[in-house]
């Protein structure tokens, strides 16, 4: 059995992975220690995101063909993937907070709905609020003026009570 035949199976499970992938970010993990692993893996599994490690070469097969072949030239070296289909900023967020913390983990370059981010655009997309805080600031900006209003007619409806009384 050949080389290449042994590789296909993986070259085919990142093509599955990364189909159809709204957001495939590329990261160096080097000196990560065992907790910090464990946790930057538990946040994007909560976020629905996949994590994993995979070999150079069979990430750039994986991608031919795809836009995520934007980031071929940034696989150098190790490199871990975190690849969301639903929040495409889900990956960058979470793996934003934890290299607060750990400073060993580095983003390489992301590429989100098709277009390539270097290193600074990463970061400016890192400062984006997720789709839920967004739909909870409109929703909170919505009812204050709701709110605002229900307050003023129940003055003026007990202050219409207090004249009629008089």
């Amino acid at each position: 059995m050949a080389k290449v035949d042994l590789k296909q199976p993986i070259v085919d499970e990142i093509k599955a992975k990364v189909d159809g992938a709204a957001t495939v970010v590329l990261v160096d993990y080097r000196g990560l220690t065992v907790e910090q692993d464990t946790k930057l893996r538990k946040g994007l599994r909560e976020a629905g995101c996949e994590y994993k490690v995979y070999k150079n070469t069979l990430m750039k097969r994986a991608f031919e063909g795809t836009d995520f072949a934007q980031l071929d030239e940034l696989l150098d070296g190790p490199s871990a993937i975190a690849i969301s289909k639903e929040d495409a900023t889900a990956p960058i967020r979470i793996l934003s907070n934890v290299a607060k913390e750990a400073e060993a983990l580095e983003f390489k370059g992301a590429v989100v709905e098709g277009n390539f981010y270097d290193v600074d655009g990463i970061k400016a997309l890192a400062s984006i609020p997720s789709r839920e805080e967004l739909i909870s600031k409109l929703l909170g900006s919505l009812q204050s003026p709701i709110t605002n209003l229900a307050r003023v007619l129940n003055q003026i409806a007990e202050k219409g009570d207090n004249a009629a009384e008089a």
